[in-house]
């Protein structure tokens, strides 16, 4: 090799290094047309990632559209809210919004199903999938953000927390049940909101947890205890079953606050997408006056937002996965907020519950919806 020219020595490396080439290049298949050679390395990595999330993205509302019904973790004894009513059906303002779903994805706003469950087994509930999202006088908060996997959407209904005591006890301010003892739920934001009010204001107290609503209740009736915490909105609801309710009164005292509505399990973008904006029809109908009523008389409209609003114009319903009329069979078969609010709460009803902050943005509430566009 020595005596060998320098530029045989190229050409014979140059020529191991070809048949080399060839050589792995004969063991893989030719590319398709439609394959591409090669693929930058973050591309491949995106496709990779992407991938499992898109499938999780269509599971809950394939499942839903595979059973043919929606279920909806919900409460059975919550009059006003989810409750079994005189017909031996599920009643209320929560379970309504049930039916706003099953019109949303259905067509048919009877397409559901209500699972009850009490406040602490609801979220194994959800998180088991026996059941699509909870419904159920659920407040949203950061654990349950993030320690239970939960997504919160569009709050329903913004509520407080409350004392109810007797009205002839004389107790009218917190510091008037130092020493007394409060019945409270357990598996709440009640139980802990109680304890950290209590505690700032310095007032001793003894807590009486029970299970669920119907124990507290009674054992409150019974006099087990002095008072009786819960949302106000849930000691409203409860007032009226008692045996004499105008013997009771709620203080005039609010522990917390305790924005009320839907929860998804984590990791499904699109039916976290559903509920939400869902939701947000039944807040927009209301803002544009369209009623179950007069639906139909809005569907020639000239307004782009409620062209949109109605799959006039634009394919929204499809962006969701549903059909172009979503919004439509919603306010049409249930109604806009203040249909729903006024069956189940409002002046015509035992409750008559003040709309307060659950009133639209323009009549001095919060209710606001981000525009369909």
């Amino acid at each position: 090799m020595k005596n060998q020219p320098k530029y045989y020595i190229i050409g014979l490396f140059m020529s191991m290094v070809v048949g080399m080439i060839i050589a792995a290049c004969a063991g893989r298949p030719a590319p398709s047309a439609a394959e591409p050679t090669a693929a930058p390395a973050a591309a491949a990595e995106t496709s990779t990632e992407a991938a499992p999330a898109a499938q999780e993205t269509a599971s809950t509302l394939q499942t839903v559209l595979d059973r043919g019904k929606v279920i909806c973790v919900g409460n059975n004894a919550l009059p006003g809210f989810g409750f079994i009513d005189e017909s031996g059906n599920f009643s209320g303002f929560d379970v309504e919004y049930c039916s706003v779903l099953a019109a949303a994805i259905f067509g048919d706003s009877t397409a559901y199903e209500i699972r009850p469950a009490t406040a602490k087994e609801r979220f194994t509930i959800l998180q088991s999938g026996e059941g699509d999202v909870i419904i159920r006088n659920t407040t949203w908060t950061l654990t349950r953000d993030t320690d239970l996997g939960g997504n919160f959407t569009a709050t329903t209904f913004y509520d407080g927390q409350g004392i109810m005591v007797r009205k002839d006890s004389g107790i009218t301010t917190l510091q008037d049940l130092n020493g007394g003892s409060i019945c409270v739920q357990t598996g709440t934001t009640t139980e802990l909101n109680l304890a950290d009010q209590m505690a700032a204001a310095g007032v001793e107290y003894e807590p009486v947890v029970f299970e669920t609503a119907d124990e507290v209740t009674t054992a409150y009736e019974e006099g087990r205890c002095d008072a009786w915490t819960t949302d106000k909105s849930g000691l409203v609801s409860r007032q009226t079953v008692l045996a004499n309710p105008a013997d009771h009164v709620i203080m005039d005292v609010t522990l917390s606050k305790e924005p009320l509505g839907p929860m998804v399990r984590q990791g499904d973008d699109q039916w976290y997408d559903i509920v939400n904006w869902a939701t947000f029809v039944t807040f927009t109908a209301e803002e544009f006056g369209i009623t179950s009523a007069n639906v139909d008389d809005f569907m020639d409209s000239e307004d782009p937002n409620i062209r949109k609003l109605l799959g006039q114009e634009g394919d929204f319903g499809q962006k969701l996965g549903l059909q172009n009329d979503w919004a439509y069979n919603i306010i049409k078969q249930v109604g806009n907020y203040a249909e729903i609010y006024d069956r189940n709460l409002g002046p015509d009803t035992v409750f008559n519950l003040p709309r307060g902050l659950n009133a639209l943005y323009t009549d001095g509430g919060i209710l606001y919806a981000p525009p369909i566009r």
